[in-house]
């Protein structure tokens, strides 16, 4: 299943990740993609807000992966930029697995180098519209871990 939205601003894609984080739980494995400054980082941090995680989500390009432990009783979102990666050999030493089971995993730059990691996962392409700050983001679900979740639901109103 894949679902399009139209996303008009900054503030509007923090929503969004707000209100999927309301369906995540441990073990999911989440795929971001888009081109520098498309706004992955921008729903990354309404998917912390909307888990209610301690600590700033903000892009892990440097750092390459952050744990984020849970204020309450949720689970933790291990947040990581694969965008130095080389290859699957080096998102092996990052031992993003070790955490999977008991996180949520959110990966920037993701495809193509982790999807190995779960058999259900998410992946949100997000790209620049032709005109404006608005963004078009397609989320595409892998795995039998969605077949009862109604993301159109979730996210509709976009």
């Amino acid at each position: 299943m894949t679902i399009d939205l139209d996303i008009a601003t900054a503030a509007d894609m923090r929503h969004l990740g707000e209100r999927l984080a309301q369906v995540l739980r441990a073990g999911d494995l989440v795929v971001l993609v888009g081109a520098l400054g498309a706004g992955k980082t921008t729903l990354a941090q309404g998917i912390g807000v909307g888990l209610g995680v301690r600590g700033a989500v903000t892009s892990p390009t440097f750092v390459i992966a952050r744990v984020h432990p849970p204020t309450g009783s949720g689970p933790s979102l291990v947040h990581a930029d694969a965008y130095r990666i080389d290859g699957p050999l080096e998102i092996d030493d990052l031992d993003l697995d070790a955490s999977l089971a008991n996180s949520v995993t959110l990966v920037e730059w993701g495809r193509g180098l982790v999807e190995g990691l779960a058999p259900d996962r998410l992946d949100i392409d997000i790209s620049a519209a032709t005109a404006g700050d608005s963004r078009q983001v397609q989320i595409t679900v892998h795995g039998s871990r969605w077949d009862d979740v109604d993301l159109g639901a979730l996210v509709g109103g976009y």
